[in-house]
């Protein structure tokens, strides 16, 4: 494969590749139902330890 090639295959089958991926990421972070997992991972560093000074 020559470089022509892989930039004739980057231009377009990356691309659509890369624009797929795109939307896909954005419709998964945007479903239903995931305000309530990210606002509860986004609270992980604020969180107290139980064990907290107990080594």
């Amino acid at each position: 494969m020559d470089y022509n090639s892989f930039r004739e295959f980057a231009d377009s089958w990356g691309l659509l590749y890369l624009t797929i991926l795109f939307i896909g990421i954005v419709l998964f972070t945007f479903r239903p139902g995931s305000k309530k997992i990210a606002d509860d991972v986004a609270q992980i560093p604020l969180r107290e330890d139980d064990d907290h000074g107990k080594k």
